[in-house]
Parts: C-alpha cells; structure tokens; sequence
C-alpha cells in the first residue's frame, strides 16, 4: 500500500473574542492529528479521533493508499496567534489541548481580563455611567434582547456595566493579568496527558507569530540615488523552530507566552507589551527564563540604543492579520519522504460579517444619495477593519505561482528522465549495474556523473553554478551573522561585502572550465568543502524516487525499501547536523577574524568530504540490499542527480524545493461548514457581537462558540482530507456525510456535561444532524 503525507500550512487570523471559536477549530485540528498519528500505529482513539481513524481507513481501502494527516506550518496574529502558538507546541511536544478548553471558557471573561486596577470599586463608581448603560442595554430591542438567550441577559448586562464603568481613556483589560493566564495555560498543558509529537522523526515543525512594532525599527533600502535610505519597519515576525537541530524550539514557555502577549495585544483593550511586564510576572511566579538573552537576539529588532525590554509591541492582526507570507517562505528546503498533498488551511472565523456597515456604492432610500460612514465609524474603519480584512489575493496568487514552478519542475524531470539515464547508462557502460556497490565506487562513480554532468550542460553550466555560489555564499554569511552576531547593520553589511571579496580574491566567480566546458578547478574544490544544498536535495530527492519508483510497485511493506529508506536518511542527518549551530560552534574563530579565516575554519569543521565518505558507505549498505532492478533505478537517480539539478534549480531560482507536489488552498471558516447550519457567522457565533468583544461578556457566549468551532473544524477537516483521494478513488458523498454525522454526534457526546450553559443548543443540533 502507498504511503502519502497530507500536510497543513495552517493560517490563523485574529478574531478578538472568536479565538474561543478558533480553539474549537484548532483543537480538532490537534484531534486529527492525533488520530493519524494513532492510525500509523494501530491505537485506538475515542471521540471524533476515532471517526477520523476511520476515515483514514475507508480512503486506504478504496485507493490503496494510506494517508497522514499533519500540520507541520502555523502561522497566526491576534487571537489567531495564541490558538496558534498552543497548538503548534502540542504538535511537536505530544502535549494535549484538552486542559486548555476549561480555561478559554472560564477565564476568556470580562471578569477575569479586566485590569485590577480598572475595576470598579463599588456599584457607585462612575455613578453617572450607569444611567447611560442602563437606558443602552434596557431600551427595547437592544442588541443583548436581539442576541441573548434570556438566560444569559442578567449575565451580560452585568458584566457591560462592569466593563462601561472600568477606568476610562486607558486600556481596561489588564497586561500582566493576561500574562499570568497565559502562563496558566502552559502549566496545564504541561500538567496534562502527553503522548507522542504528531510529525514524524525529523520533521520540522515551524511556528510564524505575526507582532506589531509600535515605535518601529530602522530597515535600510538599496536605491540608485541616494545609494541607502532607512525607513521605519512596523511589522515583526516572531519565529520558532522545532527540528533535528533544534529539539527546543516550542519548548521555551517564556518566549512563546512573550509571542502570545505580544501578538494580542488589541490596541484600546490591553495595554501594549514589553518584556519588562513579563520579566515582572515571571519573577513573581519565580520563573526562571535562560534563553531570555536567545529570544531578543533571535526575534526583536537589533540597533538601536534602547534596550530591547523597553520595544513597545501591540496587536499583529493591525498589519498583518492573514500571515501567509511567512509560512510560504517555509516550504523551503522541507523534508519530503513520500508523495506530499501540501495544503493552505487558512482559518477566518467571519468572513462574510462586517462589524461596521460601510454601506454599498450607489446604495440609497427613497431616491436619495447613499449616507457617507460617520466621524468615528471612518476613523474606526481605518485603523482597524479595512487593514485587517484585506484580501489575500496577493498571497494566493504567490502560492499559485509556486505551484506552476513545481509542475514545470516534475514536468522537466520526467521529460529528462530517459536521456539522462541513458546518460548515465553510456557514462560507465551498462555492466556496471550488476556490481554491488561498495563504498569506494559509489564515490567514484559519482565524482565522474558530477564531472560530466557539468560539461555536458556547456553553457548552462554557468549559471546555474554561479546560483550554487551565491546559495552557498548567503549560507555562510548567515551562519557567521549567528556565531557571531554583527554590531549593526552596516557591520553585517560590511562582512557580507568582504566574504564576497574574498570569493572573487579566490577567483570563484569564474566558475567554468577551459573552453566554457565544466567546472573549473577551483570551483570544484570550493563546492567539495562547501555546498551542503546540493547533497541533501540529492538525497531528498532519492527518497523520493524510492517512494515513487520502488514502493509504489510493492503491495506490502518491503524490509530492503526500509533498509534504503533509514539509509538515506542517515546519511542526510550527516548534513543536517553540520549545517546547525551546535556543529559550528566547535570552530575556533576569533569573533573579528577576516573573511578567509571564517571560509576556511567552517570548512574544516564541516567536513564534508569526510562526511561524504560516510555517506556513500551508508547509501552503498542501503542499495546492496535492494533487487537488481530496483538498485538500477536507485542508481540512476543518485547518479544523475547532477543532470537534474542543472535544469531545476535555475528554475527555481537557486531556493530548490522538497515537497514536489502543487499546493492547494483550503478555507475553513462559518460560512464554509455548511452540513448543519447556513448563514454565516451572524446566524451560530455570538462572540461576533460588540466588535467581536461579544464572548469575553458570557460564559455561554463562550461555550456556544467554542462548540460551533469543533462541529466547524470537523465539518470541513473532513471535506479536506477526503479531497486527497480524487477521481475514482474518491469517498461518495453520501460517505463523507455519514462520517460527519457520527464525528458531529461524538463531539456533543464529548462535550455535553462541559457545556451546561448550552444544553438547549445540543439538543436542537441533534435534532438537525440526525441519526447515525
């Protein structure tokens, strides 16, 4: 049976109060994932896991291939961020969400976010407020009688008149108050049940967080004239990494609750962030934090005289409430060991709601020209709304044009394929494929395909190996930027200059060989000791061939393809491990040396020529124990490799990619889960009330939206991973309705006695879901 990876890039956008809806969606995201993991390994799951299980299992029976399910992207801003921040940790740690639902109902609450110094003192602070709140939450058909089940009314209008009497012209909701609870929330993660991490060994698993800097930093511009401008950069992105070099990455609590105050940080309701209030809360708590000094290196902006505890950060969601952009630029260099179904899941909880009614051109009554928006409804509309419901056209359609350069990429390969073997075929003679290859000839044989490869290309060798040059040369400027950080900007303007002159010095810009034909001498011994990207997008793409042109013919688990599987990728953590900061810090540098000195003391701590020693006795033990004509196939592709690389990588302009497969993009929102309920936000979320303040004000609010978001999230997780198996290996529509409808009865059976407040709800839903 074929193995195939379904992976999420998951976009949360903010959503104010809606994040409790957003952690309904988020945690069946979690659930899913879960429940792959467990269907990899024969476990059983309850609740909806256990349907998507067998889900998993009816897409294998019907198309032969057995599906995972992970999310190995998350990008958020706002209430986004913080739903994404938990459930990237849970990925990668094995941690559960399921502590985290008790304190989203009960403490994402007027009550508890309010500042303790904003609250009102007794029921006669601000006494002449109170009429006025009283005549707009009493006067007949006020939003709380239109939106309210009577029930919660006393409890709404309890807590607005609390919030209506908070300190007025300061931010009523507190800052170290929201601190504290997000550090509560880590505990209980972290107190919680724990199983596996949801992705497999040695996938990374990428956490974007979208801030914004209130005061701005400088960022630099190339102009013809002048020659450099500086111009204030507002938008900041925080970026966490869990991988094989990095297995800490989401496991910094303080920094991750740092991202997450920062990022929600709503202009007028919570004050903006520092890292003085959390140093304050965490010194309180006694909490310790010793990558502090890590975190403001790696994610604040540097220069500057102020200290960095002092840079004021708001709200992500004012400049960049859809974060497609960071998790786009991850997709680089990104393990693929299988046939990939690469997905953009972007989840926006109103899509089809304005808070503010802007009216619609040429819209009027009775003749008359249509009513301009008023003072304060423009002002609000342009600070807030119009930059946070900005299309994502601009996005889509970057992803769009990633997803024809792949397609020209597989289409190039496939069209090169036979000329290439047949290359390789003519190179050593087509004995050569009966010997078992030992370690010592694999390397020879494949110094030769690298050498031929080059003089075959003629002139297209040029720029493609001045395209490996420049990778390899940024490679090292950035590795040297981290050893040893630069003073400033114009100091890391000044090394990356002088690496540049000493490749030109070394006459590396003259790559091609006598006549325009190969590589030339020096090249080839700086791209031996150097370039770590082409060895392992060689060995990812080797995997990928095992996969496609091995495995794909097997119809049970073959040992020998496992055997060349746990090869390769043994040989890939050899590079791997040599391109991370732990490899490199064993290099004695002097922080000021020279250009020279850094090229060739990371040279000689990389080692690569050594590592690729060990590297072709690995691969060698992998392919003697493959089939002849499967070590045939194996061969040619490592040994052409070279061929292909010529042609695709000035193709994809010298990134290369791992995952060759097109992307898709999926929404996930109210008006997109439509199996039980249409209509939108307005008609099932109540947080969307009081500019989606609406669910801090009731806990019934509260426990409404976080039940829509979980029947949501299933509803159209379901539709996704279903649309992975298309054509005649599709599940019938009335399939994938029977399996909403038990994953949707298996939720409210979850979640009844959690949800007391909303008893009425759940049962008129079963009503409307019907019978299993």
């Amino acid at each position: 049976m074929r193995e195939k990876e379904l992976r999420f890039a998951l976009i949360c956008y903010g959503g104010i109060s809606l994040a409790v809806y957003m952690h309904g969606i988020t945690k069946e995201v979690w659930k899913l994932s879960a429940a792959s993991r467990a269907f990899y390994d024969d476990v059983p799951q309850q609740g909806s896991g256990r349907v998507y299980g067998e889900l998993l299992n009816a897409i294998a029976a019907k198309s032969g291939v057995r599906l995972r399910v992970l999310a190995d992207i998350v990008a958020g801003a706002s209430a986004g961020g913080i739903n994404g921040i938990f459930l990237a940790r849970a990925i990668a740690t094995g941690q559960s969400l399921d502590p985290l639902t008790e304190l989203w109902l009960k403490d994402a609450d007027v009550d508890s976010l309010l500042d303790p110094d904003a609250r009102p003192l007794s029921a006669a602070t601000k006494f002449w407020a109170v009429p006025l709140a009283g005549w707009a939450m009493k006067r007949r058909g006020n939003v709380i009688d239109r939106t309210v089940g009577e029930d919660a009314q006393a409890e709404v209008r309890a807590k607005l008149s609390r919030f209506v009497r908070a300190r007025w012209f300061e931010p009523p909701f507190g800052g170290e108050t929201f601190s504290e609870l997000l550090l509560d929330a880590f505990d209980a993660m972290q107190g919680g049940p724990k199983g596996p991490a949801l992705v497999p060994t040695g996938q990374p698993v990428d956490l974007f967080v979208s801030v914004t800097d209130f005061a701005g930093h400088s960022a630099s511009l190339a102009l013809n004239s002048p020659p450099r401008v500086t111009e204030q950069e507002h938008r900041l992105v925080m970026h966490f990494r869990q991988d094989e070099r990095s297995d800490d990455g989401l496991c910094d609590v303080p920094a991750l609750a740092a991202a997450a105050r920062a990022t929600a940080s709503f202009p007028g309701a919570f004050p903006p962030f520092t890292l003085r209030e959390l140093d304050g809360v965490l010194h309180k708590r006694g909490i310790a934090w010793p990558g502090r000094d890590a975190f403001v290196r790696a994610q604040l902006p540097t220069g500057g005289e102020s200290d960095p505890a002092d840079r004021v950060l708001i709200d992500g969601s004012v400049l960049a409430n859809a974060p497609f952009r960071p998790a786009i630029s991850a997709l680089k260099q990104r393990p693929a060991r299988r046939e990939i179904d690469r997905r953009f899941v972007y989840i926006d909880p109103k899509p089809d709601f304005r808070s503010i009614s802007f009216g619609k051109p040429g819209e009027g009554t009775d003749g008359k020209a249509p009513r301009l928006p008023g003072f304060l409804s423009t002002i609000l509309g342009a600070l807030s709304e119009i930059p946070r419901e900005q299309p994502i056209r601009d996005n889509v359609e970057a992803i769009e044009g990633m997803s024809r350069r792949i397609r020209r990429m597989q289409h190039i390969i496939d069209a090169m394929k036979v000329e290439v073997e047949e290359q390789v075929a003519a190179l050593f003679g087509s004995t050569f494929f009966l010997d078992t290859p030992t370690p010592a000839r694999l390397q020879k044989w494949r110094a030769k395909a690298q050498d031929q490869a080059a003089v075959r290309a003629g002139f297209a060798y040029a720029p493609y190996g001045h395209l490996k040059l420049s990778a390899v040369v940024e490679e090292l400027v950035n590795a040297i930027d981290r050893l040893a950080p630069p003073a400033g900007d114009i100091h890391r303007r000044n090394r990356r200059d002088a690496l540049w002159s000493e490749v030109r010095a070394r006459g590396l810009d003259r790559l091609s060989g006598k006549r325009g034909l190969g590589a030339s001498g020096d090249a080839v011994v700086f791209f031996r000791t150097h370039d770590l990207g082409f060895r392992i997008r060689r060995l990812r793409f080797l995997a990928r061939e095992l996969d496609r042109l091995v495995e794909a013919k097997r119809d049970a688990r073959d040992p020998a393809c496992d055997a060349m599987r746990d090869a390769i990728y043994a040989a890939l953590g050899l590079y791997l491990e040599r391109q991370g900061d732990n490899w490199l810090a064993g290099a004695d540098v002097p922080a000021d040396a020279g250009a020279a000195a850094w090229f060739d003391a990371i040279g000689e701590r990389r080692d690569l020529i050594g590592a690729d020693a060990e590297a072709d006795r690995l691969v060698a033990e992998g392919l003697a124990q493959l089939p002849k004509d499967d070590r045939r196939m194996m061969l040619l592709a490592y040994l052409g490799y070279p061929f292909y690389d010529i042609a695709t990588l000035p193709l994809l302009q010298g990134e290369g990619f791992d995952e060759f497969d097109p992307i898709k993009i999926d929404r996930i929102s109210p008006s997109d889960a439509t199996a039980i309920r249409t209509g939108g936000a307005a008609a099932m979320l109540k947080g969307i009330e009081f500019n989606s303040f609406g669910a801090f004000f009731s806990r019934a609010y509260r426990e409404n939206d976080y039940l829509w978001g979980r029947l949501h999230g299933a509803d159209r997780l379901i539709d996704i991973v279903a649309s992975s198996a298309s054509g005649e290996n599709a599940l019938p529509p009335e399939a994938l309705a029977a399996f909403k409808r038990r994953a949707f009865h298996a939720i409210l059976d979850e979640e009844e006695d959690r949800l007391p407040k909303v008893k009425a709800l759940i049962a008129e839903l079963r009503g409307e879901i019907g019978a299993i």
